[in-house]
């Protein structure tokens, strides 16, 4: 195993069976929650924003940004404020694209996106042979 530290502390990378992928792929969810806030506390820093002044522009409270830097669970749309607010949410939008149609849709020039998911079709029990019309 190669191990690669990028500039970033937390970007680690390492080469498995040929491919490259994020160290954080094997992290508890405890400890990327813990990364993500240690990331907002050095974005507000850098904004020289205090804790304060963060949930008061974001429309929550201070104990609120205290528990999300912290690492601790968090609603999705607290830190969604938060990140506006930090002007982080482009990320969120990259880490998230909007997925187009599949090959499948393409072919059949439908364009339009699918609108639900399919349950997995089971082979039937007896094989189809020639001359069998049932």
């Amino acid at each position: 195993m190669y191990i690669y530290k990028g500039d970033d502390i937390w970007h680690y990378m390492f080469i498995i069976r040929n491919g490259w992928r994020f160290m954080e792929d094997y992290l508890s969810d405890g400890a990327v929650l813990n990364e993500i806030g240690q990331r907002l506390v050095r974005q507000r820093i850098r904004l020289n924003l205090t804790q304060e002044k963060l949930a008061e522009e974001a429309g929550l409270s201070k104990r609120t940004v205290e528990r999300i830097e912290q690492g601790n669970s968090a609603q999705l749309l607290s830190i969604v404020r938060v990140m506006r607010v930090l002007g982080l949410l482009e990320g969120l939008y990259r880490a998230l694209p909007t997925p187009g149609p599949g090959p499948i849709e393409l072919l059949k020039g439908a364009g339009r996106p699918r609108r639900r998911a399919s349950s997995a079709r089971q082979a039937s029990a007896k094989p189809w042979v020639w001359g069998d019309d049932s």
